[in-house]
């Protein structure tokens, strides 16, 4: 399409963590506090966006790779409805990764996916080309929308602060003449459902290195990975049923609702070289803190983040905006309702 690609972004190994360090390129830093991480595994992209290193980056989102660093950064990140853009070759972590537009502002990403969107022979989940672009009908706003607007989903730990900024946002949508109502779509975490597929995957991609290579590792990786080696046949596919159940339990849900609302992260962006902030330490690696994300991978419904304001301390908060299934113009209908009545992308890192 004529696009001039400046360069490779940074990632932590293989795209298994939240956060952006890695052995290979050492540490990224979050534009906004050079202490703080950016968030991951799409941190080099949100990273470089934030910093006006570049307009565009391509992200991918197999339990939150572009939502949570666009969220840490101040960017709009959308994670599409699976299938909406060709992946070839396939992700090691399969159908639970997204690849998606990471952006300034929503009509760039809309513009991006444009580009992006559609199918490919090499990818058989790939879905058909949409008669209209994604720039269509961005401004045709949401009046009359009807939006859930789920504090925690259910189950999730999330920081005062990012809680009151992201209610604040609920009642923004309702100002811009949505109807929202707050409930709770889920009553337990989804996590036993994830956690196979995603350290199965992770088994696949790297239990059979050689132990010289295995040395080479994260040990937090190799950690992961042996885990993934002690599933059984019988915990894959209760996996399985159990991502089925809840793609059930959403399509239901979402009978009632044009949206879901949530807050995209459970905390702001945290020091470098962590994988979880001290208040959700004792989850499994990252995914306390993130427990708004992998939901929405095992659904595959489209998923974007916007920021919804900044903490005392000056760090970007987002809200999570997720759709229907396959209904992605109208998740970027109403990222763009909000961000014309909030422009905080508008907004630069203080230290650039």
């Amino acid at each position: 399409a004529g696009v001039t690609v400046l360069g490779t972004t940074t990632s932590p190994e293989f795209g298994w963590k939240a956060t952006n360090d890695s052995p290979l390129t050492g540490i990224t830093r979050n534009p906004w506090n050079l202490s703080k991480t950016p968030g991951g595994s799409s941190g080099g992209s949100a990273a470089a966006i934030a910093a006006g290193l570049a307009t565009l980056a391509i992200g991918t989102d197999a339990g939150g790779s572009i939502r949570i660093p666009a969220s840490f950064c101040n960017v709009f990140g959308f994670k599409p409805s699976f299938g909406r853009i060709a992946a070839w070759p396939l992700s090691p972590f399969g159908t639970l990764a997204h690849v998606g537009p990471m952006a300034r502002n929503v009509e760039d990403a809309a513009l991006f996916l444009d580009v992006m969107a559609g199918p490919d022979t090499r990818d058989w989940y790939s879905l058909p080309r949409e008669s209209l672009t994604y720039a269509d009908g961005l401004n045709s706003g949401i009046k009359g929308a009807r939006i859930a607007y789920s504090a925690t989903l259910g189950y999730a730990r999330v920081d005062p602060e990012v809680a009151e900024l992201c209610a604040a946002a609920a009642r923004a949508f309702e100002a811009l003449g949505a109807h929202v109502e707050a409930i709770d779509p889920l009553t337990d975490d989804p996590l036993p459902a994830f956690k196979p597929l995603y350290y199965g995957a992770a088994h696949l991609l790297l239990g059979r290195l050689p132990p010289e290579k295995k040395a080479q590792l994260e040990p937090a990786l190799a950690a992961l990975a042996e885990e993934g080696s002690r599933l059984t046949l019988d915990d894959y596919l209760a996996a399985q049923q159990a991502r089925a159940a809840l793609g059930i339990r959403m399509r239901q849900f979402m009978e009632r609702f044009d949206y879901l609302l949530t807050p995209q992260l459970a905390v702001p962006a945290f020091d470098v070289g962590l994988i979880a902030p001290k208040s959700h330490a004792d989850m499994p690696y990252w995914t306390g803190w993130t427990a708004f994300t992998y939901p929405f991978n095992l659904t595959q419904q489209p998923a974007a983040t916007i920021n919804c304001g900044f903490t005392q301390a000056g760090l970007p908060v987002g809200i999570q905006i997720v759709g229907r299934n396959f209904e992605d113009h109208a998740v970027l209908r109403a990222a763009f309702a909000y961000e014309t009545a909030h422009p905080n992308w508008q907004r630069h890192p203080k230290d650039f």
